[in-house]
Formats: structure tokens, C-alpha cells, sequence
């Protein structure tokens, strides 16, 4: 690979001139700049990016860290920050924690050394708690999780406003005996679980079921066997992520029951699987691409106006009625 110094031999100038070349700097005859221009393509030399952005003291990169990037949400709020960052010529580097705080400390600390002009992340729960304690000159956007800060900027969803009207809905298409499962790993699932305990009281209801797991599809099929095995069946099961409604709806498949006519099933965000199964799974979409396209550029102008109060953005999820939560026919 061509240095710097080679580029400079075979123009015949000093590295100096080669440096105020590549930075496009006025003080440069022509004919030396062009001398220049051609060894760098007859060398094809490439300037190394990492020790002139050493120099500058940032980088054209930024940092996404996301809680598990096998969820369909972080995987379509990835694609829209890299969009966005693309199109104002950052690349961006991705981190996934799997929740697991050691990992998210890790990744943090990686790319504080990659000199990351700004992180996009999905914090733990530790992380949130620990916060006050936790020292970075890097601008920090959290998405989808609250976080206890008076300096970050977050963009979040209305998450109990979304799980009141999903339960509502429920409701108001005859179910009654309902059952609640809810990821332990973020701020979120205790959201969502708020909104839908508030519909059923403000509808003198009480869930016959709640569990509290692990995230994970796995574990929305363990819990719902279990329910399903009992006497007092629940006849509505409302889920916290995409990952446990996948998991509820293969353990009512495995059951022999229908959906929606033994158990409804309503929850998180849009899937490739969820409109192609029969019936289609009832959810609260939330706005990725905006969610994804509002971080980045809260995250730019922390870089540009480092001295500008935080921001908190609130979007609004969106119900999507499908057959999954339709009134039985029983």
C-alpha cells in the first residue's frame, strides 16, 4: 500500500505540499497540484482516514447500539440510520448488546476509541441506572428506552398510551379473560404493561395471567403452554415485542386452538412473518423509519451545537386491526 511519502517522492515535493493537497488547501500552485493529483492515482494511494481524523479530533462515523438486532424493530430503526447517516456522509458502525450491560460497556468503550463522533443506542436497564456515573465527552441520542439524563436526547413512543389502546380494542370486540406477557429487559414491556393494566381497570377487569421473561421467542412459547395447559384459559394474550408474540402465537398453533376464536393475540411492531400467517397478527406499528431518521438528526445537532438543551421526542404508534384480535366466532 502507498504511503504518503511515496505520493511525495514521485510528484518530487515534500509530504507538507502532498497533506495541503489532500486537504484541498489554496496554497498550492496548479501544475503542483496536479503533479500531486496524478501520483496519488497512478499510486493509487488512499490517505489514512483513521490518523486524520486522529488529528482532527473526529470522525466520519457514528455508533448504533441496539439491545438485539434479531428484533425485526432494531433491525428496520438500523436500515433508517444508516440512511440518514449516509446521506450526510457518516458510516455508521453497529454494536449489539443482547441486553447483556457487560457487552453494552464493551461496545461503548470500543467506540469511544474508534473516536465516533456521536452514538444512536438502545441502553440496558443497568445502563439507565447508572448513568449519573457514567463519564463521555460523546454526544449520546437513546431511542426506544427512557433514560434518567438531563443532558440526552431520546426519541421514545408513547408506549402506555399504545398498550391502553391495544387492550381497549380487545375489549371492545368481546374479550374478556385476558393474559399479559412482558419482556424484563428494558423500560418499554413495564410501559406497555402500565397502559394495558389502566384499560382493564378503567374496564373493571383483571388479567387472569401476567409474566414477566426474558424477551425472547422461547420463552413466549413456555408461558403460553403453561397457560393454555390450565383449566382458567386465557382468551386474549397481549405481548410486549415481536419476539414473544412469535413465540405465543407457535405455542397456540402447537395447542390445536384458533386464533382468534380460542385465543386472540395482539402486539409489537411490524414482522415479515406477521402478515403472512392465517390470521395476520394485530399490532402497534411504530414509526421505525422516523424513530430511526429523528435520532440521527437530533444526534447531528448535538455534534454541530454541543450547548443546546436536550430534546425528548414522542411518537405515537399505530394500531393495526388484523384478524388475530377479531371477534370469535364462538
Amino acid at each position: 500500500m502507498a504511503s504518503i511519502k511515496d505520493v511525495a517522492q514521485a510528484a518530487g515535493v515534500s509530504t507538507a505540499t502532498v497533506s495541503r493537497v489532500l486537504a484541498n488547501k489554496s496554497r498550492v500552485h496548479a501544475e503542483t497540484r496536479k503533479r500531486v493529483a496524478e501520483a496519488i492515482e497512478r499510486l493509487n494511494y488512499r490517505p489514512n482516514l483513521i490518523a486524520r481524523s486522529l488529528r482532527a479530533q473526529k470522525t466520519a462515523k457514528i455508533g448504533l447500539v441496539v439491545s438485539d438486532i434479531r428484533n425485526p424493530f432494531f433491525t428496520a430503526i438500523s436500515r433508517a440510520v444508516e440512511d440518514a447517516a449516509y446521506e450526510q456522509g457518516y458510516s455508521v458502525l453497529l454494536c449489539n448488546t443482547d441486553e447483556n450491560p457487560e457487552k453494552e460497556e464493551l461496545y461503548l468503550n470500543l467506540l469511544h476509541d474508534e473516536n465516533v463522533a456521536g452514538i444512536i443506542f438502545s441502553p440496558t436497564q443497568k445502563f439507565g441506572a447508572s448513568l449519573k456515573s457514567y463519564k463521555s465527552t460523546i454526544p449520546f441520542v437513546a431511542i426506544d428506552r427512557y433514560v434518567e439524563s438531563k443532558h440526552m436526547d431520546m426519541v421514545l413512543l408513547d408506549n402506555v398510551a399504545a398498550g391502553y389502546e391495544l387492550t381497549v380494542h380487545l375489549i371492545e370486540n368481546g374479550y374478556r379473560k385476558f393474559a399479559g406477557i412482558f419482556g424484563n429487559a428494558s423500560t418499554t414491556a413495564p410501559e406497555r404493561r402500565r397502559g394495558f393494566q389502566m384499560a382493564l381497570g378503567d374496564n373493571h377487569l383483571s388479567p387472569v395471567a401476567e409474566s414477566i421473561v426474558e424477551p425472547r421467542i422461547k420463552q413466549g412459547y413456555e408461558v403460553t403452554m403453561s397457560w393454555l395447559a390450565q383449566d382458567q384459559k386465557p382468551d386474549a394474550i397481549f405481548t410486549s415485542n415481536s419476539l414473544l408474540t412469535a413465540g405465543v402465537f407457535q405455542a397456540i398453533r402447537d395447542s390445536k386452538l384458533n386464533v382468534p376464536n380460542d385465543v386472540a393475540l395482539v402486539g409489537f411492531d411490524e414482522t415479515t412473518w406477521g402478515t403472512l400467517v392465517d390470521p395476520p397478527i394485530t399490532i402497534i406499528a411504530q414509526p421505525t423509519e422516523e424513530i430511526g431518521r429523528t435520532a440521527t438528526e437530533l444526534l447531528f445537532q448535538r455534534i454541530t451545537e454541543p450547548g443546546r438543551s436536550p430534546k425528548t421526542v414522542i411518537l405515537k404508534g399505530k394500531l393495526l386491526q388484523r384478524g388475530s384480535s377479531g371477534p370469535p366466532n364462538n
